[in-house]
């Protein structure tokens, strides 16, 4: 099969590779379309120690189940299938608890851990081997471009439930990227009374701004002002951060109301430290801030559903489409943002 492979840090080429043949408890999935993201460039980079190269990358895809490993019932042969990303050892304390994306046997095959185009091989293939915990049907109406943001849509899910969005509450949303505009529409899918969406790059928001009630194109104190404006009071009941800079964090917490929440799910890397933020703004302003990682529980077949009817539309989010052997060019487009990319999509 055809693969990209990233055979050293910075280096990488699409290659002919042996097709994997499903283990026990896997599925053999065809890929239909594959996605990167910012934290692929992470993993090209080398950044991420879980991950030995060479390796095969992707984690955000969709495909159909053409063979089945021992021990599978799951799922069948011809069956759409969308892909999450975590699969937690199952036996940990943290896995018991049903946040399997913080799985304390991390990186440890022989117990079962598997972070799929992180520690093992991924979907930027024509086929790949997928734990059968990781895949969820795809509704019907979806096609296999709007399947491939499974994890995507989970991810953005788990963040807004995490902050404990009520019927009626003001939002912010900083980062005007695949998760920002995701996070916005799960977020008025969910009853928020007014969702702003934030960014720095015109070009994007001019093409997102249908999936919020406003958009603010601006940064540093200016954005601070501007979104606290568009909201129509005096901050937001719940800001979602998903740009993944500190000066975007400090935003944050500068635009939560007294007694708001504060989500941060964009930094998933080292490298980046919160700064210029005075301490009592914290205290004094009574905020409640949570780290959002990934998506457990199966939250992405819920994600799933808000696409298939409809309350959130990925199909904005794909900007640009590549076969899977001019992957070089598919890569430097992400990378370069070229056009206003935000998700490039490939087709195995």
């Amino acid at each position: 099969m055809r693969a990209v492979v990233v055979q050293a840090a910075g280096r990488f080429a699409v290659c002919e590779v042996a097709t994997p043949a499903p283990g026990r408890g896997q599925a053999l999935v065809r890929v239909k379309a594959s996605t990167v993201c910012g934290t692929d460039q992470k993993i090209f980079a080398g950044q991420f120690p879980g991950t030995k190269f060479p390796h095969i990358p992707g984690h955000e895809f969709a495909g159909e189940v053409v063979e089945l490993g021992e021990g599978v019932d799951e799922v069948r042969p011809g069956d759409r299938v969308g892909i999450e990303v975590h699969v937690g050892c199952g036996r940990c304390a943290r896995c018991l608890e049903g946040l399997y994306q913080l799985c304390l046997n991390y990186g440890r095959a022989e117990k079962g851990h598997a972070h799929i185009g992180f520690t093992v091989p991924g979907g930027l293939a024509e086929y790949a081997a997928i734990d059968v915990r990781a895949l969820h049907p795809l509704p019907e109406q979806l096609t296999w471009d709007e399947g491939a943001f499974c994890d995507n849509v989970g991810v953005a899910l788990y963040a807004v439930e995490r902050g404990q969005l009520r019927a009626g509450e003001r939002v912010a949303v900083i980062g005007a990227g695949a998760f920002g505009a995701l996070a916005a529409q799960v977020a008025r899918a969910s009853g928020a009374a007014r969702v702003v969406l934030v960014g720095t790059r015109a070009e994007r928001l001019q093409r997102l701004a249908g999936l919020a009630d406003s958009v603010v194109v601006a940064s540093g104190e200016t954005a601070v002002g501007q979104t606290r404006e568009a909201l129509g009071g005096d901050g937001a009941d719940l800001v979602i951060e998903f740009a993944g800079t500190s000066e975007a964090a400090r935003q944050a917490i500068l635009l939560a109301r007294r007694g708001g929440r504060v989500v941060l799910a964009g930094s998933t890397g080292p490298g980046r430290e919160l700064s210029g933020v005075d301490l009592s703004t914290i205290v004094r302003g009574h905020l409640d801030i949570y780290g959002s990682l990934a998506n457990p529980r199966g939250i992405s077949r819920r994600g799933l559903e808000l696409i298939a009817r409809r309350a959130v539309d990925v199909r904005p989010l794909i900007t640009h489409c590549f076969a899977l052997d001019d992957f070089a060019e598919a890569w430097a487009t992400f990378v370069e943002r070229r056009d206003g990319a935000i998700r490039v999509m490939l087709h195995p």
